[in-house]
């Protein structure tokens, strides 16, 4: 066989026109069907968690303190109860709650591990409301930032992880700057100290018990899934408490005074931070969260001050300070910190290159920002009071 005809024998030669017998390389339909990339940018997401977490704070905050209705523990029963009726509904008519579905819960189980961290739950909701009657949000949020410490005591104290001193000794830098800050707090109320470490502590035995509980598989269940499981038992043992402790004292003019279309969006406010979460881990991750916390503390207590004209001493931005660089240096180490920084830096640079003006702006933002904290710490006698302002607002839009 000669040349030629080799090269027209060869799989080179050219196919004979589409007959229906030869199947396309790429489906049409397939290609059209594939769903584009999430539009939405995860600063969306983090964004919204900050809001929602924050409003639904300075909203219970407004509630119980500013309109006067000194009734915590009904307050965390609505939203309870509120919870409860909404995962029920979501349930039977969505399928944002078929986790469940992947959850091996029996009634022995609910007995013994649900029951019990609702127990804790109940306790440390009662206590951090409660909280809100004696102590400024700022205060309470840099009480807060013990948390981490507590967290690691108590799953040393139930067996979940190895005691270890050089984790100790990080943590205990918080400690020390939480220390530092509540010398420097003006309203020192021991009262509403004392209730806020009780929800703290309640609290991180409610996390160890629930990092136990999902070690393992069958048990694992997201935010909202772990709010249809929990919100039951904890309406339930909040209600007795309630019905003891404050149901002889509340009157309906004091519930009028509030308003039930404000319970309502209370309500509908604390529901929607558990949905957020999702949300947030889902588009991001739980680091993420933990990073967003420790921006939306400092946000809250620049909204204390703001709102409600709290003073922040020098000394207790020094404390806080530290206890946020302690909280961070905790949840994500030295090599991670010093990437993030390094990162950081790289897209602060890029920004500058992109946005000069912007950047410049930013800048004077917060040096303006930081001098009006340290300020209002340094001067609280200077009779300027952020609550004139927020007044002299509301009078020229017209609102009471």
């Amino acid at each position: 066989m000669g040349i030629d005809e080799k090269s027209r024998a060869s799989g080179e030669s050219p196919r004979e026109a589409n007959n229906g017998s030869i199947l396309p390389t790429v489906n049409p339909d397939a290609e059209k069907s594939q769903p584009s990339g999430s539009s939405i940018h995860p600063a969306f997401y983090v964004v919204g968690w900050i809001s929602i977490s924050s409003s639904v704070i300075l909203f219970n905050k407004w509630i119980l303190s500013t309109l006067d209705f000194s009734y915590p523990v009904i307050l965390t029963t609505y939203h309870l109860t509120f919870a409860t009726i909404m995962t029920q509904i979501m349930a039977r008519y969505t399928t944002l709650l078929d986790g469940r579905k992947s959850v091996k819960m029996t009634g022995r189980v609910y007995l013994r591990a649900i029951v019990p961290i609702g127990f804790f739950f109940s306790l440390s909701l009662i206590c951090g409301n409660l909280t809100y009657l004696y102590l400024s949000v700022a205060f309470i949020q840099m009480l807060k930032a013990t948390m981490p410490v507590a967290v690691l005591l108590s799953s040393w104290a139930l067996g979940v992880s190895t005691p270890n001193i050089k984790v100790f000794a990080n943590v205990s830098i918080i400690v020390l700057g939480v220390i530092i800050a509540s010398i420097g707090e003006i309203k020192f109320v021991w009262i509403g100290v004392i209730y806020q470490i009780g929800g703290v502590i309640f609290e991180a035995l409610r996390l160890t018990m629930v990092q136990r509980l999902l070690s393992s598989a069958e048990f694992k269940m997201d935010p909202l899934v772990s709010v249809y499981y929990f919100a039951p038992v904890c309406a339930i043992i909040n209600f007795v408490v309630a019905l003891v402790w404050e149901v002889p004292r509340v009157t309906m003019a004091e519930v009028y005074n509030v308003g039930l279309f404000t319970f309502f969006l209370n309500g509908l406010c604390a529901f929607m931070l558990n949905f957020s979460v999702v949300l947030l881990i889902g588009k991001t991750s739980s680091l993420v969260l933990t990073l967003c916390g420790v921006l939306k503390d400092i946000l809250l207590v620049c909204a204390s001050i703001l709102i409600w004209g709290t003073q922040v001493t020098a000394l207790q931005f020094f404390g806080y300070s530290i206890a946020l660089g302690g909280m961070v240096y905790y949840k994500l180490g030295y090599e991670a910190i010093k990437g993030y920084a390094g990162e950081a830096n790289r897209q602060w640079a890029d920004f500058g290159n992109r946005q000069p003006v912007l950047r410049r702006i930013s800048v004077i933002a917060l040096v303006l920002l930081t001098m009006f904290v340290l300020l209002g710490g340094l001067a609280p006698a200077s009779g300027i009071d952020p609550k004139d302002y927020i007044h002299g607002a509301k009078s020229k839009m017209g609102m009471s």
